[in-house]
């Protein structure tokens, strides 16, 4: 399925006026930080870097407002629209959609063809199934995404007893995102009931109920789950830290044995760049190639210097000065870390000092312990 299928406008709308009462913390969810960076920031980078997607609608609380046009202008989101939400979900929905059509927020923002909605704290969705969702919808009026159940889903009598089960294979859980033509949507909420605002929860349903449009659903991957309670900011943390970080481990060291320790690192660190036979003018380069381009920004940029000598005391200017460069560029968000691996002849020796090296350098890319930079570790 190719993108230059989207030959249309598209817009997003995420609502993000939620207090986040579930996950028991005084800080709503979206605006938790990961990477020094709140989750909410995550999604938009989510939608902004798709180019055909054009604007995205944040819908927030009045109190956050002004907090995510901080966001906003820090992390150099350029498609986003700030707009101010409702007291339920709906509403706040309602708000998102109204920024194309009657905004008191500033102008009004060109009306799509397709509007995506989408949930605030589930960063992680890609763009092939977005361009389902949004071909679909434009295809049938609306579309959204569904997982299979994961418990059976009972019901139960006034008294606290089994009254009967539905049979799971027959039924989905409905998620996000879900994508819609605007006039069906836009209108679906111009006829909804003050009930269906203060207790509806589907948006699919609306668009039926209102807009006499049933909705193509599509299977979804596991990826789309959304993050609810205390324990989800734990698993996002993680997943964050290893697919949307850049990290690298540079090998220096005059020694014959730096080949073969870059090889052997390759292999017990796969997902990560390796680099053998580098200087401090190179290192320079490389990083002020992720300040320039503004990478690191974004993403997270962590670099371990390992420098392999003969002799523990073998510190020389070079190594001193990485570790200086490690302090400035700390500033802009490159964690660049130095450990020093003393070479033996033994086999043995040397096979513990690898194998060390490696729970090191793997402790140091997951962790990111900001107290380490500027250290030399030691093997």
């Amino acid at each position: 399925m190719e993108r230059d299928a989207v030959d249309f406008p598209v817009s997003v709308v995420l609502p993000a006026a939620g207090s986040g009462e579930r996950t028991g913390l005084s800080t709503p969810k979206q605006f938790c930080t990961f990477l020094n960076r709140p989750l909410i920031s995550f999604t938009i980078e989510t939608f902004e870097r798709i180019p055909w997607i054009e604007r995205i609608v944040v819908v927030v609380a009045k109190d956050s407002y002004d907090p995510m046009l901080h966001i906003i202008q820090q992390f150099h989101h350029a498609k986003v629209k700030v707009v101010e939400g409702g007291t339920t979900r709906h509403r706040s929905i309602f708000s998102g959609l109204q920024a194309f059509s009657e905004s008191s927020n500033g102008p009004v923002l060109p009306r799509p063809k397709v509007v995506i909605i989408h949930d605030a704290v589930r960063p992680f969705v890609d763009e092939e199934f977005l361009l389902k969702i949004t071909l679909a919808a434009k295809e049938h009026g609306a579309s959204g995404a569904i997982r299979p159940l994961v418990s059976t889903v009972i019901a139960t009598t006034s008294e606290g007893f089994l009254d009967h089960s539905l049979e799971r294979t027959k039924y989905r859980a409905s998620e996000m995102p879900q994508g819609f033509l605007y006039e069906v949507i836009y209108q679906a909420y111009q006829r909804c009931s003050e009930f269906d605002f203060e207790f509806g929860t589907e948006c699919l349903h609306l668009a039926l109920q209102y807009s006499g449009i049933n909705a193509k659903l599509i299977e979804g991957p596991p990826t789309l789950w959304k993050v609810t309670y205390k324990r989800d900011l734990a698993a996002a943390e993680s997943i964050i830290k290893e697919s949307l970080s850049l990290s690298a481990c540079l090998i220096s060291g005059a020694m014959a044995e730096t080949v073969e320790l870059s090889s052997r690192l390759q292999r017990n660190l796969e997902s990560h760049h390796m680099t053998t036979g580098v200087n401090l003018f190179e290192t320079e380069e490389m990083l002020k190639v992720f300040v320039e381009t503004k990478h690191a920004l974004l993403y997270p940029v962590v670099i371990v210097w390992v420098h392999v000598c003969m002799s523990d005391s073998a510190i020389d200017e070079e190594l001193n000065a990485v570790m200086e460069l490690s302090m400035k560029v700390k500033q802009e968000n490159i964690l660049l870390y130095g450990v020093q691996i003393i070479f033996s002849k033994v086999p043995e020796l040397w096979e513990r000092s690898v194998t060390r090296l490696t729970e090191i350098t793997e402790s140091l890319i997951r962790d990111r312990n900001p107290v380490l930079i500027g250290q030399m570790l030691r093997v």
